[in-house]
């Protein structure tokens, strides 16, 4: 089987190996079915490894969070191949599925070959996982072909979008928030109605947090996904509460703190991330990932360390608290982390994959102004100086989540400004599921443009991102859906950008502006 048809068989559903039956000197302790339910993946590559992961569950929705799991320990063997037929084993071990930890494993591979592809499966109890791919990071500036991803509530669309997202076959796929919802059935509920249904209750508990996750990695599309790529994932609101700010909850309700504990450990167990960036009550997911000399990745987290929103939150107009110099969105020490990054880099490319929107955005039409106080705009301040700091730095990009509509904006130091030197651009994906089918009303996007004229593009429509990268330039596709509500939508591009690369820093503040098609 070649790499193609290996990537067609994964999208299809078709590398799920009959499962073996268990030796009979084991049949007591044996698994009463297949365990491997929530598929496989992988994430962070580095150019010797990555992250392998799995969790064991042959009932997904039992109703304590367990997968219907013994609350005994598990083996799990894993292997890692040069080919798909896995005829040359490069890597293999045994790691234990601990019943503490939800039975999930995190296997962090060295050792390997820069810049190349991988096959990986697992195997416990006699029964064989999906095989996927994988890949490490090359060593020198080797183009890169990645997706761009966010927002994906279960509710409110089937996951056609990671499926057609797959069979574009990515060489990374960047996900930056809302991978899972906390609500209850119905909680948050779309335009187009409710097409699936949410395990019972708002999330509060860690086993709530748990089944929910196992929920949603049970959606085969969104296994595609994972099965064809490794992923650099971050969390944003919504795999805690909505609009949660540092350690203050939304909705005022006692305990928070325990329960974001909780709901980082439920997200660690279901993500591909490396062991160390659980430590305590606290979720690591600000990290730096390179491809190579040609980019870096500046993950942020945009939730966990930030002040309280201004304003009571919400879209609202004449808050100048929001402007206020000691506001942080980024918290003092990821500040100096992401300002030691920025200023450390060699990478030819610096991509800042973060949550929030970072462009100024008005929603009044007409005289007057209203910001959205849960985004960068809450926080302007902080903004002027990352954005400061941009304008230093070698080919910044910044790539977002959220807003559940792609935009394409010029990043100023002062958006007031026409005249203002854009010093990066600012790519937002549309969501995979949230808000449904979405709609193009051109009138409202008109008038949002012409409000906001450093913001060159807006589209409502379901979707995800594709760029390649190389060297010269950043070629990105803006993919749309016309509908998830039921399933067989095809993927579009509804729209094009090439920004170019532009050859030193100091010439950065001065760069053309981008060709768009």
């Amino acid at each position: 089987m070649d790499r193609r048809a290996f990537l067609t068989a994964a999208t299809a559903g078709l590398l799920l190996p009959r499962p073996a039956a268990p030796a009979a000197a084991s049949s007591s302790r044996a698994l009463r079915s297949d365990p491997f339910t929530l598929g496989v993946a992988s994430g962070d590559p580095s150019t010797d490894g990555f992250v392998l992961w799995t969790r064991l569950a042959v009932d997904p929705m039992g109703g304590d969070g367990r997968g219907g799991m013994p609350s005994r320990d598990v083996d799990v063997d894993w292997q890692v191949a040069t080919d798909d037929r896995f005829a040359k084993i490069v890597k293999s071990g045994t790691a234990t599925a601990r019943a503490r930890d939800a039975h999930s494993v995190h296997v962090e591979l060295k050792g390997l070959e820069p810049g190349r592809d991988y096959f990986y499966r697992f195997r416990s109890q006699g029964r064989l996982s999906p095989a996927a791919r994988t890949r490490t990071a090359p060593s020198g500036e080797t183009p890169l072909r990645f997706a761009v991803a966010a927002c994906a509530h279960y509710e409110h669309g089937y996951y056609t979008a990671y499926r057609r997202l797959a069979e574009q076959e990515p060489e990374l796929v960047v996900f930056l928030g809302d991978y899972m919802y906390e609500y209850g059935p119905s909680g948050y509920t779309a335009l187009a109605g409710r097409v699936r249904t949410h395990t019972p209750g708002k999330c509060q508990t860690l086993a709530d947090y748990r089944l929910r996750h196992a929920q949603y990695k049970s959606d085969p599309d969104l296994q595609a996904a994972h099965a064809v790529a490794p992923w650099l994932v971050s969390f944003d609101d919504h795999e805690v509460e909505n609009n949660w700010a540092g350690q203050v909850s939304s909705t005022g309700a006692p305990g928070f703190g325990q329960r974001r504990a909780q709901a980082f450990r439920a997200y660690y167990e279901n993500m591909p991330l490396r062991r160390a960036s659980l430590q305590g009550a606290v979720l690591r997911v600000n990290r730096r990932v390179s491809w190579g000399t040609l980019a870096r990745f500046h993950l942020l987290d945009t939730r966990q360390f930030r002040d309280d929103q201004a304003c009571l939150d919400g879209v609202r107009a004449g808050c100048d608290d929001r402007l206020a110099d000691k506001r942080t969105l980024l918290g003092n020490d990821q500040w100096r982390w992401l300002e030691s990054g920025l200023n450390g880099s060699t990478a030819r490319w610096n991509l800042l994959g973060q949550q929030i929107m970072m462009a100024h955005r008005d929603y009044k039409i007409g005289p007057g102004r209203e910001v959205n106080l849960d985004s960068w705009d809450g926080y302007a301040a902080e903004r002027t100086r990352l954005l400061g700091s941009l304008a230093r730095t070698q080919n910044p990009v910044v790539l977002t989540g959220d807003a559940h509509m792609h935009h394409l904006a010029e990043l100023k130091t002062d958006f007031d400004d026409p005249d203002s030197p854009v010093v990066a651009r600012e790519l937002v994906a549309s969501s995979i599921a949230s808000d449904g089918d979405g709609y193009r009303d051109r009138t409202w996007i008109a008038e949002a443009l012409q409000e906001n004229p450093h913001i060159s593009y807006i589209d409502q429509r379901r979707g995800y991102l594709v760029a390649r990268l190389d060297r010269d330039e950043l070629s990105v596709d803006f993919r749309t859906l016309d509908y998830i509500t039921r399933k067989g939508a095809k993927a579009k591009t509804a729209h094009h950008i090439t920004i170019p690369s532009v050859a030193d820093a100091a010439a950065a503040a001065g760069q053309a502006a981008p060709r768009i098609g």
